[in-house]
């Protein structure tokens, strides 16, 4: 017999469906409660409502899981790398070699962008923030591939337009970066794989000349996968509510780059430099900034730690810590800005006050001493995060799509004014 929960309103009984996941997960079936009753639900920032189901990712905060189509984020993130990853996030199961291997091809032969793409650059003033050129860059691909704009396209041409995103967005990137610096725009080296291709458009000026060491290849490899998906959040669920207006995955993506810039999601990472460089310059009292964090009447808070979702540890963080380590033991960079990133992660670590309330440090802080210590600046940390969320976005979008959801219309608890007479503004 189905599980139902029932609510009373207005003296009459109303039972509704509730639907349990792969997971155990329980959710109360509320989508004809309007029609049997009249009632909506009122859930603002939607924090405890399921807007879809999905497959995709699975996510438990209170126990610090993650897992990607049932594979935990930790083996993932040891044995795999971030193209089996999207193909993993995109198609369900784990690509045999030779899926693999055609993917990867598939993605090679669209690295590049049109020609045209350049004059975009040169319509920006220099100050210009690389996620609005991003968004525009993305958004405006579907002008260059107008078929995409068909909601009724086969599902090939869904797939080839996936394919021509996930290709292009490292160049796309990369130019943002070269343009910020004035540098001239370096073109795809397909005989590279997908992340050292990415860092020598980026870093490189010649072929022959370029070599990364794969320490650095391995920790960007890494960072790509632990962003991948991270279930319905402010970015995704934006993706998924557009693309279900039937919008192409250009424009879908856009909005995602678009929400992923705020500072509460995307632009974390960013926060956490720039914190560090606001103890630098206040003289690096690391035990100072300390306190006025576990100052309840103190406006500062510790950027980094500690994790909107997960409620004990973030489980990306702890992989990532590894590879931060290994990034600055390689380099051998002498940074005040990560010395005291370093002691603030000890003092976290250890401090009662921090490990009570569970404020460990998350990936958003590992992420942005790694990105600084490579040598990106703050403004671009926040479009490599979209890099990396690409592949997620892609597959949610293209779930929402298979699935035939609806287009996504949230109700509201209107507040304002009741019904009220026209004035001539003579008497105003």
């Amino acid at each position: 017999m189905s599980e139902t929960a029932k609510v009373l309103l207005d003296g009459q009984e109303c039972e509704l469906p509730v639907i349990t996941g792969t997971e155990n997960e329980k959710a109360i079936d509320i989508s004809k409660l309007r029609d049997k009753t009249g009632y909506v639900t009122l859930d603002t920032g939607y924090k405890n409502t399921g807007a879809t189901t999905s497959a995709i990712t699975f996510l438990d905060g209170e126990q610090g899981i993650l897992r990607y189509r049932g594979y935990p984020i930790e083996q993932l993130a040891e044995k795999s790398n971030f193209l089996e990853v999207s193909y993993l996030l995109l198609y369900g199961e784990l690509p045999s070699a030779s899926q693999l291997t055609d993917f990867t091809k598939r993605i090679t032969r669209h690295t590049l962008v049109h020609e045209d793409v350049k004059k975009f650059f040169d319509g920006w003033p220099s100050s210009a923030h690389p996620m609005g050129q991003l968004c525009s860059l993305i958004c405006s691909l579907s002008s260059f591939y107008p078929e995409s704009l068909n909601p009724n396209r086969s599902q090939e041409e869904v797939d080839l337009s996936i394919i021509r995103i996930l290709a292009k967005m490292p160049t796309l990137v990369s130019w943002i970066y070269k343009k910020s610096i004035g540098h001239p725009l370096i073109y795809p080296n397909n005989n590279l794989d997908y992340v050292s291709n990415f860092l020598f458009m980026t870093y490189g000026m010649r072929t022959e000349d370029f070599h990364v060491d794969p320490v650095i290849v391995e920790a960007m490899d890494k960072l790509l996968i632990l962003h991948a998906d991270h279930e319905q959040n402010c970015s995704t669920s934006t993706v998924r509510l557009v693309g279900s207006s039937q919008a192409n995955p250009y424009a879908s993506v856009a909005a995602g780059v678009a929400a992923l810039w705020g500072p509460l999601h995307g632009g974390a990472n960013q926060k956490v430099i720039e914190m560090l460089d606001q103890i630098q310059n206040d003289g690096g009292n690391t035990a100072k900034w300390i306190e006025k964090a576990k100052d309840k009447n103190d406006p500062f808070r510790l950027m980094g730690f500690g994790h909107r979702v997960y409620k004990n540890f973030d489980p990306r963080a702890k992989i990532i810590k590894e590879a931060c380590d290994n990034v600055l033991n390689k380099l051998g960079i002498h940074d005040p800005i990560l010395d005291i990133a370093k002691q603030l992660e000890e003092v976290a670590l250890q401090d009662p006050y921090f490990v009570e309330k569970k404020l460990y440090p998350n990936v958003d802080f590992y992420s942005g001493i790694i990105y600084r210590a490579i040598g990106f600046p703050t403004e671009m940390f926040t479009v490599l995060f979209a890099l990396g969320r690409l592949p997620g976005w892609l597959a949610q979008w293209k779930e929402m799509r298979e699935a035939g959801q609806p287009i996504g219309r949230p109700r509201q608890i209107y507040t304002g004014e009741v019904k009220r007479d026209y004035t001539n503004i003579a008497t105003r």
